[in-house]
């Protein structure tokens, strides 16, 4: 039996472990741990944390995202 893991998406009120800023990373480690990262630390752990983790949600990317203008 295999068992798939699917960590949750990021919601505005998920925090950096780090420094309290709003996480955009996820990384799942084995076990079923989590850590959140914003991009900042992110970008500083990932070498050391992408090895070992179960998964990672990566959503950097929300980042560049243009604002939806709602006036229309």
């Amino acid at each position: 039996m295999n068992a798939t893991m699917t960590a949750p998406a990021l919601a505005a009120t998920d925090r950096c472990d780090r420094c309290n800023a709003q996480a955009y990373v996820r990384v799942v480690l084995p076990g079923g741990a989590d850590l959140l990262f914003c991009s900042h630390h992110w970008n500083r752990h990932e070498d050391v944390l992408r090895p070992q983790a179960v998964a990672v949600v990566d959503e950097t990317h929300r980042l560049d995202a243009k604002p939806v203008d709602i006036t229309d």
